[in-house]
């Protein structure tokens, strides 16, 4: 299922907001085990949004553009969507830029989620800051097993419509493109080569987090994309290989 709200396992719903009715997919999963954090932790962690409610995560590439998941924009205009910089809050504090354009990758395929990438064109230049920052492309793959972590707003219970205020994470290890699609796990050839994964114990990532940060050494090495449930076993959260797909973010963000 395709990830697009983080789902964490603790009591954040408290303080959380609903979700406007049908501005996400309804979709499996969740996030187990997150942790409240702070945006100058993560501060090229934006918050993409649709008619002011928060619909998916992104990274900043630089000044002008934010990288996310193609299967965030898909039916939808430039004109009724917003992107949230430097805040651990989605609907308060930071800074809020309209979005001028987005491309969507042209091999991007919906029903596989191969290049499941895209980059958005803001209608105003960030100011970088502590909380604002742009992370560089990672340019090879993360060894498997490598330590890495996943940033996000989302709902913490499979199927829930309310999303913590406040910036989440957790920390996870890489699966390899190849040990992903290894009988190791159950995806098989579902598995592509412009996918990466990624899981820890009772750790995913999952819906309203899609077009989100997989970190790792500093680099963005996956953008949060999709997954079978949330936290089981021999189902890694899915992500877009961010290694393979460098060349079109650099050619495509001018």
């Amino acid at each position: 299922m395709l990830k697009c709200v983080i789902l964490l396992s603790v009591v954040a719903c408290a303080f959380g907001a609903a979700l406007p009715e049908g501005l996400l997919p309804q979709l499996d999963g969740r996030i187990v085990g997150g942790v409240a954090t702070s945006i100058s932790s993560f501060p090229w962690q934006i918050s993409l949004q649709r008619n002011g409610g928060h619909s998916c995560g992104g990274s900043i590439y630089n000044s002008k553009f934010i990288v996310t998941a193609a299967h965030c924009l898909q039916s939808v205009s430039a004109s009724v969507l917003q992107v949230r910089a430097g805040s651990s809050y989605w609907n308060s504090g930071g800074v809020v830029s309209k979005v001028a354009s987005f491309k969507n990758h042209e091999g991007y395929n919906a029903n596989t989620k191969v290049n499941d990438i895209a980059i958005i064109k803001l209608s105003s230049t960030l100011s970088f800051s502590g909380n604002i920052k742009a992370i560089d492309l990672a340019t090879s793959a993360p060894a498997n097993g490598a330590a890495a972590s996943v940033s996000g707003w989302g709902t913490q219970s499979s199927g829930s419509s309310s999303i913590p205020s406040q910036l989440q994470y957790i920390n996870v290890n890489i699966v390899s493109q190849s040990a992903c699609a290894s009988g190791s796990y159950s995806y098989g050839s579902k598995i592509k080569s412009t996918m990466i994964c990624a899981r820890a114990a009772g750790k995913d990532s999952c819906q309203g987090d899609s077009g989100g940060p997989l970190v790792s050494g500093g680099r963005l090495v996956g953008v949060v994309s999709w997954g079978n449930g949330c936290a089981l076993a021999n189902y890694p959260g899915v992500y877009a290989d961010v290694a393979v797909l460098r060349s079109w973010v650099v050619n495509n963000a001018k």
